[in-house]
């Protein structure tokens, strides 16, 4: 696959196929044991709840097809606080198990990366769990570690688990 096969945009609003879509995409990764808010076994219910709050004014959201089939999403979170209109965070960077380690994951971080700098977001957030795959995808996609918390996340089984912070900004002195 190319890159210029996965479709990546912005969505103003889900239609039911594309919510339909995501519920499964979700269900599906948090099944597998993702940290991404939810615990195992995850209610379709749940997931669609969620979704159905999605996109907001202050939550954009990111949607990746190839040929039509939807294979992943991410959100940008605009941080509203008068001190904070700067800075966006990164969240749910989810990419259908099926499509993984296709370059999914890296288009639309890229792309929610360029939604944020759009709206005048120069300092970038994002975390992980540490020792998730998804922190390789991060470095190599310029994004720099900047600490860890401990016992952040629990797991399904209850355990704790730490997460990484990454950030990327905007250098005043390149």
């Amino acid at each position: 696959m190319t890159a210029t096969e996965i479709q990546v945009r912005e969505m103003l609003s889900l239609d039911d196929a594309t919510k339909s879509s995501l519920v499964s995409i979700l269900v599906s990764i948090v099944n597998d044991g993702a940290a991404v808010g939810f615990l195992a076994p995850l209610d379709p219910n749940e997931a669609e709840a969620y979704w159905a709050r999605l996109p907001r004014a202050d939550t954009r959201l990111v949607v990746a097809t190839v040929g039509g089939t939807v294979v992943g999403t991410a959100q940008v979170h605009l941080a509203g606080q008068a001190n904070g209109r700067h800075r966006a965070e990164i969240a749910k960077v989810l990419v259908d198990p099926a499509w993984q380690r296709q370059g999914i994951g890296r288009a639309v971080i890229a792309h929610a990366e360029a939604i944020a700098r759009s709206q005048g977001r120069t300092t970038l957030v994002l975390d992980t769990r540490e020792g998730d795959p998804s922190n390789r995808l991060y470095r190599s996609s310029g994004w720099r570690e900047i600490g860890r918390i401990p016992e952040y996340a629990r797991s399904s089984t209850g355990e704790l688990h730490a997460t990484v912070i990454y950030a990327k900004w905007d250098d005043p002195n390149p």
